[in-house]
């Protein structure tokens, strides 16, 4: 009890009974903060080959506006190149300033990663955010079981 009185005083100190559990919950708290930490860090990665997509096409707009960025990594707009810099005043005279229109981009297969998405940011820095990805369209394969 924590207010007991004793009935005899001397210097033997009574023994307790009870578990101490602070230090437990300090260990675990900090296993916790170990896994919460490692837990992100522990994803694998994968290399994925992804598939052509089979889904039905969108309607295409009257005029659609293409960017495409080929092998060299030059811009073209429609058919006309495109500097970088020139990016955005380009599609702002285009479009007349309409940064709802929709920009169809398309890129070489063999262009990096990185210079896609570098090109992405600078549609997104330039006001465009509709911008459609232009793929090839592939017809869906019957079942391997060979029912229709």
């Amino acid at each position: 009890m924590a207010g007991g009185i004793r009935e005899h005083s001397g210097d033997d100190m009574a023994e307790s009974h009870e578990i101490n559990v602070t230090p437990f919950i300090d260990v675990m708290l900090v296993l916790l903060i170990i896994f919460m930490v490692a837990a992100p860090l522990a994803t694998v990665d994968i290399n994925v080959d992804l598939p052509a997509s089979t889904a039905r096409p969108a309607p295409r707009p009257e005029e659609p506006l293409y960017l495409t960025l080929q092998q060299d990594l030059t811009i073209n707009v429609g058919n006309d190149p495109v500097a970088r810099e020139n990016l955005g005043a380009t599609l702002d005279s285009i479009t007349k300033g309409d940064k709802e229109r929709r920009i169809f981009l398309r890129a070489d297969k063999t262009v990096d990663y990185g210079q896609f998405m570098t090109l992405m940011n600078l549609l997104r820095d330039a006001g465009y955010l509709k911008i459609g990805l232009v793929g090839l369209e592939t017809v869906p394969q019957a079942p391997a079981g060979g029912a229709p």
